[in-house]
């Protein structure tokens, strides 16, 4: 099949809203909606993580959907999927030591690493196992995620606890989660909370066999898409009263709503630029999305260049937020100008790979 534009407008559009959302110009003067939830709740922020890894999902069934169909998948293929997975996972453990590179508080967890967790999982999932089976084991990691979660009791607590610090997935990754915690005691992207994780990669995955369905047109494909987006969206709603959404623990709940979301996104994406052929408009995410690990790392790296001091102890970036400030403009609005010009930034260092034709496959 012919390559989906919006699933690469729809990655590069999630890439360029992480890069604004982890680099606003001050973190003293954000947005609301551009901040993660402090414990409980879902703000358009934290829906961009999940929205990826249901992305990695995707793209995993029509990257291996040919290898699946030959019926044999040789043992070359899964050796390149973990040689992938570890260099993600390695540009993670890179961008956790860069620049002082100070092993001693290395941070083993974190962004990266979890892609790289979903994505080696999922793609042997994938080829392993009929779609049936990875709805079941889908199902059954944000079932037994919830059980394990609201009701086996841990060290001193009592069952079900699941507050900051004091939950089952921050008390286990204690033991099981290398290296320093993001936050000393537990950490949003701990081992234990990778396991519902799988759950929006699993999602995707099944969106991908819709979209490779030759007996559906595409007009149907998007209905089926959306309706499944749908129903899972109301499924995590429902589940939210009993599990709360969590993004910093992960939960259950939390997975059905983003998977929900994304799918619904993806849909609309579908119908929008592949169905009715609005393309005009897409550049900024087909460049972001053809280059989108890359970017990722660029955005994290290059960032620091711009704290470097030129005046006094401010670098560009602040001067840039006290320049502004000082002319009467709103903080919060300073902040975000600054975020969208480092994404515009980011952008156009992708604009010269993208039109140079180099695809950096990470």
């Amino acid at each position: 099949m012919k390559r989906l534009v919006s699933l690469d407008f729809f990655r590069g559009l999630t890439i360029a809203l992480m890069i604004i959302v982890n680099c606003p110009g001050s973190w003293s003067s954000v947005y609301p909606p551009l901040l993660h939830a402090e414990w409980h709740g879902v703000t358009p922020t934290d829906l961009v993580f999940p929205f990826f890894l249901f992305i990695v999902g995707v793209s995993i069934a029509l990257a291996y959907a040919g290898k699946k169909q030959s019926g044999s998948v040789s043992r070359s293929a899964y050796m390149k999927i973990v040689k992938r997975s570890l260099i993600i996972f390695g540009l993670g453990l890179f961008l956790a030591l860069f620049p002082k590179f100070n092993f001693t508080e290395l941070r083993v967890v974190g962004v990266l690493q979890r892609i790289a967790l979903v994505f080696c999982f999922c793609a042997i999932l994938y080829l392993k196992a009929s779609w049936r089976t990875q709805l079941y084991v889908g199902i059954a990691c944000l079932l037994g995620y919830f059980v394990v979660m609201c009701f086996v009791p841990f060290g001193s607590s009592v069952a079900g606890a699941l507050e900051p610090g004091d939950n089952f997935a921050a008390w286990i990754d204690q033991y099981i989660t290398p290296g320093r915690m993001y936050k000393k005691t537990w950490d949003p992207e701990g081992l234990f909370s990778t396991i519902p994780a799988f759950g929006n990669g699993i999602a995707g995955l099944l969106v991908g066999r819709i979209i490779l369905d030759k007996k559906k047109s595409s007009h149907v494909k998007i209905i089926w898409i959306f309706t499944g987006g749908l129903v899972c969206f109301l499924i995590g709603y429902m589940w939210d009263y009993i599990f709360p959404a969590n993004k910093h623990i992960w939960t259950s709940s939390y997975v059905m709503i983003s998977s929900g979301l994304a799918a619904l996104c993806l849909a609309a994406s579908m119908w929008i630029i592949d169905e009715q052929g609005y393309r005009k408009w897409t550049k900024l995410g087909v460049v972001f999305g053809m280059n989108a690990i890359t970017a990722y790392v660029l955005h994290s790296v290059l960032l620091r260049l711009f704290w470097i001091p030129i005046s006094g102890d401010q670098g560009i970036q602040a001067l840039w937020m006290s320049g502004l400030t000082s002319i009467g403009i709103a903080p919060k609005l300073v902040s975000l100008l600054w975020a969208l010009t480092y994404m515009l930034f980011i952008y156009l260092i992708a604009l010269v790979l993208y039109r140079k034709k180099i695809f950096i496959k990470v």
